[in-house]
């Protein structure tokens, strides 16, 4: 898929086949989360990327997630807080044009980034 991610690394958990039209946007984020790989050199490990509308229902996920869109990732960059380093992180590289506008969700343990094209921010981290 890209030097660094591979496509089994996006795939729904519940095992479902990928659609064609996901796929499309599963290539523009992942070439989006290279960027950021090559720009930090550090690992990125995907927790969740597309989710099927039953997955997604399933962990209680809303039905307006860019996750059944293929457009969402939620990530962990080895090495970083998902808070303190990772979503301060993004937003920079979202600022500087360097990755495309979208959705940036801050968690405890992971921190949300998505290619909607527009801004959407929130913080459900209980620090």
């Amino acid at each position: 898929m890209t030097k660094n991610f591979k496509i089994k690394e996006f795939n729904c958990k519940c095992g479902c086949e990928m659609p064609s039209e996901v796929l499309i946007n599963i290539t523009k984020l992942a070439n989006q989360l290279q960027a950021v790989r090559d720009f930090t050199s550090y690992p990125i490990i995907i927790n969740s990327a597309y989710r099927c509308e039953d997955h997604n229902n399933a962990i209680g996920s809303n039905s307006s997630s860019q996750h059944i869109l293929g457009k969402a990732a939620d990530v962990v960059i080895f090495g970083l807080d998902p808070v303190i380093d990772t979503y301060p992180l993004l937003e920079d590289l979202i600022l500087s044009g360097f990755i495309l506008q979208g959705g940036l969700g801050m968690y405890e343990t992971f921190t949300h980034y998505d290619i909607r094209k527009t801004k959407a921010r929130w913080n459900n981290a209980k620090l």
